[in-house]
């Protein structure tokens, strides 16, 4: 049996290449894990926006996730776009089903412009039924207002909406730093039902930072996935995402927001 570490992304699919599995996977390999998809949705995307999306059936989502566990199994699950109340509802049974306790959850519900990327209905579903069951969960600003139903304008008041969203059922909560004032750092709020702690990052001048949640979360998985514990696995996550967008300034794909780097040029190693 092969010793690698293994994760599994059940998100949708990002025809650009810039985020959902197609980051995910970059990611997984640049972190030195083995990355499988349950993608739960197609979409025609590039850098300037989403044309088109395909969602695929619930069981055809169940038989990609029974197909992974059955046979390669998983040391850990990174969630992204889960599409709609039935495919959450599907991850759910799953999770329950194969055991999994070290579930990374990116609860895309909200885009950075504060528009909602799932039904209310749905968003409902995710935080009362998926969010007890993560070990992670990695919201946006906007994402952590709408869980916890409170404001967020600046780092304390980020604090308090950590500490509720634990007390919701998250035995970790991330809230990311992209939307917060600091014009320097890029600064994370985390809370592990002990202690509030934060990790930061500089802020980097491009635009080449699609991508950058899922690369992320799904960084965070891998580090989780080869035994590190929360805080270390943050903390490695967030210097390597950092060295992703520094390596992406001079990127520049497409004629919007461009990918990151994740192999960056293979100049930089992060231990």
């Amino acid at each position: 049996m092969s010793n690698i570490k293994k994760v599994l992304t059940i998100a949708g699919s990002d025809s650009g290449g810039g985020a959902g599995i197609q980051a995910d996977l970059k990611a997984f390999a640049a972190r030195g894990v083995y990355g499988m998809s349950a993608i739960t949705a197609l979409t025609a995307q590039n850098t300037v926006g989403v044309q088109g999306i395909f969602e695929v059936s619930p069981d055809f989502v169940a038989q990609q996730i029974d197909s992974v566990m059955s046979d390669i199994g998983a040391d850990a699950w990174k969630t992204g776009m889960l599409s709609n109340t039935k495919i959450i509802e599907v991850v759910k049974e799953k999770v329950n089903e194969y055991n999994i306790e070290r579930l990374i959850c990116d609860p895309v519900m909200v885009a950075k412009s504060g528009d909602p990327l799932l039904k209310q209905e749905a968003q409902d579903i995710l935080i009362n039924k998926l969010l007890p069951l993560t070990f992670i969960i990695t919201p946006n600003k906007h994402e952590a207002e709408v869980i916890s139903k409170m404001k967020i304008s600046d780092i304390e008041e980020a604090k308090k909406v950590a500490i509720k969203i634990h007390e919701m059922g998250a035995k970790n909560v991330i809230i990311k730093g992209g939307h917060f004032l600091d014009p320097i750092q890029a600064i994370d709020v985390l809370y592990d039902g002990k202690e509030i702690s934060t990790v930061s990052g500089p802020r980097i001048d491009t635009t080449n930072t699609h991508g950058t949640g899922c690369t992320y979360a799904s960084s965070i998985a891998a580090e989780i996935a080869k035994g590190y514990q929360f805080k270390d696995a943050v903390k490695i996550a967030k210097e390597y995402l950092t060295k992703t967008i520094e390596a992406a300034v001079n990127l520049n794909l497409g004629n919007g927001h461009g990918p990151l780097n994740h192999f960056l040029n293979q100049k930089i190693k992060i231990n």
